[in-house]
């Protein structure tokens, strides 16, 4: 029999590996004003209580993630039963939005990838299984092996950042921007990628004519046996395959 104490001290220890993982608690747009994300937490909170913002609410109240038996799942376009956020962060073409995690564990290395998905008139009354998502940007790999160094190693270093520009193109709109981070740490093993897609709501004022092409719907975007899904972090390898579609034309028109 275990006593009391110990298993006290095992709770501990899973509640704080659970609260390692991370989700992005606020946005800037050209590094000006800070517009707050979504608190997991608040996804059970009574309807009014909680601040409204452009972060989509969902069943992550662990920081959890998605794993590779849901990807054909509603869950994996912007997490687990996730709900539309009320707000919108306003951006223009070309800016520069830098995302904000609360915090990332510097094991669990990976991908960086976001996807815009324009909302058929208001995203604050979007569902996740009407949004065909555009892939804009990704970045992975960096250098050496057996883990190597990886984007998600930069955004630690970066005080948990990462920046995601909009296309200069783009045309105004309302859109879903899916900013995820796919955490390889167990992907040598089937099931053992880990997804953790997050959703805002962007409304994009000036900007070009471009719409955006090829869009898939979040349950297309990956399968569990993608060779950049299943894949062994802890071994030899001189590349990274990331899974997805390709990133969009769109993004080549961007000005610098």
């Amino acid at each position: 029999m275990y006593s009391i104490a110990t298993i006290a001290a095992v709770a501990a220890s899973l509640v704080q590996l659970a609260s390692a993982h991370g989700h992005v608690a606020g946005v800037k747009v050209n590094g000006g004003a800070w517009v707050q994300g979504c608190d997991p937490n608040w996804y059970y909170q009574p309807a009014g209580t909680a601040p409204n913002t452009p972060g989509w609410k969902a069943l992550n109240q662990d920081n959890g993630f998605v794993e590779p038996s849901a990807f054909k799942s509603s869950d994996i376009a912007c997490h687990k039963s996730a709900k539309a956020g009320e707000t919108y962060i306003n951006a223009n073409a070309g800016d520069k939005l830098t995302m904000y995690w609360n915090t990332w564990p510097d094991s669990h290395k990976g991908p960086i990838i976001n996807y815009l998905a324009p909302c058929a008139g208001e995203c604050t009354s979007a569902t996740p299984s009407s949004l065909s998502f555009t892939k804009i940007s990704q970045a992975a790999w960096i250098s050496g092996s057996n883990p190597g160094t990886w984007v998600t190693d930069t955004m630690i270093a970066n005080n948990f950042t990462s920046e995601v520009q909009i296309p200069a193109s783009l045309k105004p709109g309302n859109y879903v921007l899916r900013h995820e981070i796919i955490a390889l740490h167990a992907a040598g093993n089937p099931n053992g990628a880990q997804a953790y897609p997050q959703c805002l709501n962007i409304k994009v004022g000036s900007g070009g004519s471009s719409a955006l092409s090829g869009g898939v719907p979040a349950t297309s975007l990956y399968t569990p046996t993608d060779k950049g899904i299943l894949f062994s972090l802890y071994g030899a390898f001189s590349s990274y395959p990331i899974p997805g579609p390709a990133v969009s034309g769109i993004r080549r028109r961007q000005t610098s």
